[in-house]
């Protein structure tokens, strides 16, 4: 078995994108985490939230972890792979995900706000763009749901 997991199986995947996640509050940024898989099942990049961490507005977990697959292969061109992050891409992250040609977006927890895979707006599979990633909503949203539920119940006590 390869680190990304047979085909269709996105629950390991998305506990790797849990993992990444969970590093972001360490330097006060939400925790949103992102995994990048190849064709042939490879673990090409991951990452998380880094805004606050790097001072960069485009730290978002999926920039990061588009960044680090595209290095990884040696191309912005991403074909055959897929991204698995914690939740829905922002309008930012779904136009770096269709810019850079991947296959198919999984995520975990909606996010009805600033969501842009379906549920405030549907960049990726908007037709007048040239790609439309297939995109899997809903994997292990609650335990998504629930790392972000705590993070911002943590931050209010603190204020």
């Amino acid at each position: 078995m390869t680190p990304c997991g047979p085909p269709g199986r996105y629950d390991e995947l998305m506990l790797l994108a849990l993992e990444q996640a969970a590093l972001a509050p360490a330097h006060g940024d939400v925790p949103v985490g992102a995994v990048v898989c190849g064709p042939d099942g490879e673990l090409l990049g991951a990452g998380h939230n880094d805004r606050e961490g790097s001072g960069d507005p485009t730290a978002h977990a999926e920039v990061l972890a588009l960044r680090a697959a595209a290095a990884s292969v040696g191309s912005w061109r991403l074909t055959g792979c897929t991204l698995v992050v914690t939740l829905e891409p922002c309008t930012m992250c779904a136009g770096a995900l269709v810019l850079s040609r991947v296959d198919r977006v999984v995520y975990g927890a909606a996010d009805p706000k600033a969501g842009a895979a379906g549920s405030l707006w549907d960049v990726v599979r908007d037709r007048r763009l040239n790609h439309r990633p297939e995109v899997v909503p809903g994997v292990l949203a609650q335990e998504c749901g629930e790392q972000l539920r705590a993070f911002f119940e943590a931050q209010r006590r603190l204020r």
